[in-house]
């Protein structure tokens, strides 16, 4: 297909030279001016639809060589209009341009309502969709990725359709959620995982069932100012999604998007082969004092040498196909598209298949009424393997699976269990694991909504909506007795195991909104909206186990022997909302804004139902005073600060409540029994915060910078209180917690060079430092992998989210090879109290820098994303670097730098076998995990408009793209950015064999007509 659209390529670009070469030609010229007479240099010219063009010279003069039959002149600079001008047999043709204010009355949507840039007084950032439209992206909160300033961006491993972690302004909650509000037109969409099984703490992704190329806008609203009118639920930062939609009085347009290419790992990791490792397993054991032949390890031999990660992995397809179409009258408009993708994972028997149907309708009815509605169906497919920290994960195996093992029998059968050349615990078959059991999820999404909007008085506007975000998921999950869980594990029986089951999730929302603006002669603009919001959610799930299967054969439960557990639950909740806004500006110089949100929620205890979120700021657009009125490179300065109360209520459920759930009493007989202890005063975790910006743009918009400080206190953090077990409970849940985050962002936006060549420039930085005040005592709290020391994080007062917890490493004892640590206390022993800081998972800046060009029909942009100064711990190293603690797993070959004997200086401990104390977890497994990354790079052609209409098209475009295409940086495990434990806040930056970022490289082709 490639060799296709080369010559495709080819061959058009060909005729348009020879087409354009038979015509006629004719000269132009002129000058072109401003408004105030001032000529202006660099104006870019061309012929509408062709690439014949030149750009005007310091005085403002130019000219140009023409085909005799053109119709129209372009004349395009950047902060003025750009003017198409009829020829009409003229040769010239003087220009006067006009200032284009549009940048600044662009409309922004600010959650119920919309502004026009200039007005806008909250921290918000605005994504083109135009930016990341031909990335190989699944999920729209890829999007988000480098492209926004204050907007973290992780994604947690390489699976198609995994999960995600965004992080809007750092992590302001413990043990709630700290995900942004994600609103579809209109419809807050449920996110994170849609399956209830993690996979070795890798979820699936529920934002993955939107497509991206849906997208006509995204707004992520940062600061109070911006986001309180969501209240209780603007915590941690709301995006706002639009999609497309049709134009009133546009021509009905359709276009064809295809999109087709391969798919390979970034990184593998390098570990020891056959004879390597049996020479390092020998060696561990001859330092410990035992025969290795006597233990019966075979000699050193390359007989049989597996490389394992190739045989789990290929190289695999990625394929997309769109077709939509939009249009509309004065009357109606209308926006269509369907939609197909499939993506294959690296991983053998991994894929994901996702279909798609928008249609957005808007309709007129009168001159003061008009309705409409959004649909967006998608139905997903997510074929899983296990990963991650799974003993039977087919990435982690791969890694630890030793070389002198096989995947097939002579006769091309897998190994399975109970076959001799089995390798069983801890290794089995990763190859058998990949491919013999099924992990399918199913998930059906639907979006809607229905709107009306009527005028009841001039600019007095009421607007009532009706959505529903409905979810279905099903897993269909069986592991036959070939794989490692259905014929190794005892304790399920050896003859199969499966499971099914079922969630039905959906949120109702009902909103109605009045708003109102007005202005009083030149001087006053006044505008307001006032609402309620009522929310109801229901969540129905359930779950069947089944064991002893007749034959591998006979793969679902109606077959299995004994259905070992099962259960079922329905969950509601609902929240009530009255939520206001006013706006006011002076003479466009001085701006102010008021919101406020009254909440009601479900969660929280009789007592602390309601919450209110007001907020305020201020703004003062300088350029319009008088003092700067000669500055006439300075174009737009802005000054805003902003100050309120945002909460978080994605707590679950029943919190607050005493509850009672079923046990069993003497004898076997059903009873209930106290499960939770209630606590009635149980309310929300609030966030205080404030900002200060600053926008400032440059020479006619060429530079642009936006600069924002903040400082966002959360308290009433929702913890967990110990109490004396002599109560029957050993915690309670209350608001006992502090936690700040405070920061700095910074983006700046340049035109480089407008003239026949097009560069622009977009570079963001962002530093969030967040740090724990309080805990509900001064105890610190553990989370992540057991250790040593207890924990791999620690939850402690002075330290950020994410900190590691372990024994300080020293480095080797030269003289007896073995590690040497930190005494803490002095005491001369090692032991738990020992355990120390050694590291945190937190950033100290991150961004993105994109570059893009056009030249003629050509177009180009580069997109480098980055982290500096967050850490990882690999603990998968606890395993492939384990100094002969045992000789179960192969190793990394990083063991070949071990010390072997007396006086080599080195940095991995002798190895030994059964020796654990040159294994325990310590600084020695904490990274740099800073990176800089080519994140995308795209380049394309665009034909002509001659050559366009002599194939009855309006656009032909052949693109081609690469996702993680380069990567620099010191950490040595498979990727950087990737974490175990997808999503948690208290365990962040752990790799324990988590598969690496894919690279994508894909050719496409967009049609229109």
């Amino acid at each position: 297909m490639n060799k296709n659209l080369l010559s495709l390529f080819s061959c058009l670009f060909f005729m348009s030279v020879l087409v354009q070469a038979q015509d006629n030609e004719v000269q132009i010229s002129g000058k072109i001016i401003d408004s105030d007479g001032a000529p202006i240099p660099g104006v870019n010219i061309y012929i509408q639809n062709t690439s014949t063009g030149t750009i005007s010279e310091f005085d403002g003069n130019y000219n140009l060589t023409i085909p005799e039959n053109s119709q129209i002149v372009v004349f395009s600079y950047i902060g003025f209009l750009t003017i198409e001008e009829p020829i009409n047999n003229r040769s010239v043709i003087n220009i006067t341009m006009t200032e284009d204010t549009k940048q600044l009355e662009e409309l922004i949507v600010t959650g119920y309502s919309s502004q026009s840039k200039a007005d806008v007084i909250g921290s918000i950032s605005s994504l083109d969709p135009a930016v990341i439209k031909d990335m190989p992206i699944t999920g729209l909160d890829q999007a988000l990725q480098g492209q926004v300033s204050g907007v973290s961006v992780t994604q947690s491993s390489g699976t198609p359709g995994g999960g995600i972690m965004v992080r809007v302004r750092g992590n302001s909650s413990i043990s709630s959620s700290n995900r942004p509000l994600y609103i579809v037109d209109g419809i807050p969409v449920r996110d994170g995982g849609l399956s209830t099984r993690s996979f070795g703490g890798q979820n699936d992704n529920a934002l993955s069932t939107i497509n991206p190329n849906d997208i006509e806008s995204i707004e992520i609203l940062k600061d109070a100012s911006a986001k309180a009118i969501y209240g209780s639920r603007a915590a941690n930062g709301v995006v706002i999604i639009t999609t497309k939609r049709g134009k009133a009085g546009a021509p009905t347009t359709f276009n064809i998007d295809v999109q087709r290419g391969i798919i390979d790992p970034t990184n593998t990791i390098e570990v020891l082969n056959a004879k390597e490792l049996l020479a390092l397993q020998r060696e561990a054991m001859i330092n410990a004092g035992e025969d290795p032949d006597g233990a019966g390890i075979p000699g050193v031999t390359d007989a049989v040498d597996t490389k394992w990660q190739e045989e789990v992995m290929r190289q695999a397809i990625v394929q997309q196909y769109q077709l939509s179409t939009r249009g509309g009258s004065e009357k109606t408009q209308f926006y269509l598209s369907g939609a197909y993708r499939e993506e294959e994972g690296v991983m053998l028997n991994n894929d994901f298949k996702r279909a798609t149907l928008v249609a957005n309708i808007d309709h007129k009815a009168t001159s003061r009424l008009s309705f409409g509605l959004n649909v967006n169906l998608a139905r997903t497919k997510n074929n899983r393997v296990k990963g991650d920290n799974f003993l039977d994960g087919v990435y982690n195996a791969a890694l630890t699976s030793l070389p002198y093992y096989q995947p097939y029998d002579e006769e091309g059968n897998l190994f399975a269990p109970g076959d001799a050349g089995y390798a069983g615990f801890p290794n089995f078959n990763p190859v058998g694991q990949a491919i013999e059991p099924r992990f399918d999820t199913y998930a059906t999404k639907m979006l809607g909504g229905l709107y009306a909007k009527y005028e009841i008085i001039p600019n007095l506007y009421f607007t009532t909506k009706f959505n529903m975000d409905y979810t279905s998921t099903i897993e269909d999950q069986f592991e036959p007795s070939t794989s490692a869980i259905g014929g190794f594990l005892q304790s399920v029986g050896q003859q199969g195991y499966g499971i099914y089951s079922t969630t039905e999730s959906s949120t109702l929302l009902n909103n109605n909104v009045l708003t109102y603006n007005t202005s009083i002669g030149d001087v006053h603009s006044i505008g307001g909206l006032l609402g309620t919001e009522f929310i109801s959610r229901t969540s129905r799930s359930g779950s069947t186990v089944g064991i002893l299967f007749p034959s591998d054969d006979f793969t679902y439960l109606t077959s299995s022997g004994l259905i070992l557990d099962g259960s079922s639950f329905l969950i509601n909740s609902g929240l009530i909302s009255f939520f206001g806004e006013v706006n006011y500006k002076y003479k466009s110089k001085y701006l102010a804004k008021v919101t406020a949100r009254y909440d009601g929620s479900s969660r929280f205890g009789e007592d602390r139902k309601f919450g209110f979120f007001p907020a305020f700021s201020l703004g003062w657009r300088v350029t319009e005073e008088d003092f700067l009125q000669g500055i006439s490179w300075l174009d737009d300065f802005k000054i805003r600060a902003s100050y309120g109360l945002t909460g978080n209520e994605r707590i679950g459920n029943f919190q607050y409540l005493a509850t009672w759930g079923a046990t069993t009493a003497y004898n076997g007989i059903p009873a209930v029994g106290p499960a939770t202890l209630g606590n009635p005063n149980l309310g929300w975790e609030q966030t205080t915060e404030m900002d200060i910006g600053t926008d400032i743009a440059f020479y006619a918009g060429r530079i642009q910078v936006v600069f924002d400080y903040y400082y966002n206190v959360t308290n009433d953090l929702l913890l967990s209180e110990a109490l004396p077990f002599t109560t029957g409970f050993g915690s309670v849940l209350g608001n006992l917690g502090e936690v700040t985050n405070e920061g700095v962002e910074f983006t700046l936006t340049t035109v480089n060079i407008d003239k026949e060549l097009n560069w622009t420039s977009q570079f963001n930085i962002s530093r969030n430092k967040n740090i724990i005040q309080q805990l509900a005592t001064d105890e610190p709290q553990f989370s992540g992998y057991s250790t040593f020391t207890n924990n791999t994080h620690i939850v402690s007062p002075g330290k950020p989210l994410g900190t590691f917890w372990g024994l300080k490493y020293l480095g080797v004892d030269p003289g007896t090879g073995d590690a040497i640590y930190y005494d803490k206390n002095n005491d001369g022993k090692l032991t738990a109290d020992d355990g120390t800081f050694i590291g945190d998972a937190q950033p100290d800046f991150f961004g993105g820098f994109t570059n893009t060009f056009s030249y003629k029909g050509f177009d180009a942009s580069l997109f480098f994303q980055f982290s500096y100064g967050n850490e990882m711990i690999n603990f998968g190293n606890t395993t492939l670097l384990n100094s002969g603690e045992d000789i179960e797993n192969n190793q990394s070959r990083e063991a070949l730098k071990r010390w072997q004997k007396e006086g080599d200086i080195a940095s991995i401990p002798k190895y030994e076998f059964g020796n654990t104390f040159n294994n325990r977890f310590s600084s020695r497994f904490v990274e740099d995990a800073s990176y800089l990354r080519l994140k995308n790079l795209t380049i394309g052609y665009s034909l002509n408009g001659e050559i366009l209409s002599k194939l009855r098209l309006n656009k032909l475009r052949i693109y081609a793209s690469g996702t993680n295409i380069w990567t620099l940086t010191n950490y040595t495990g498979a990727d950087p950015e990737v974490n175990s434990l997808d999503g948690s806040t208290t365990a962040q930056g752990l790799d324990l064999y988590t598969f690496p970022q894919v690279r994508t490289i894909l050719f496409g082709l967009n049609l229109g007509f």
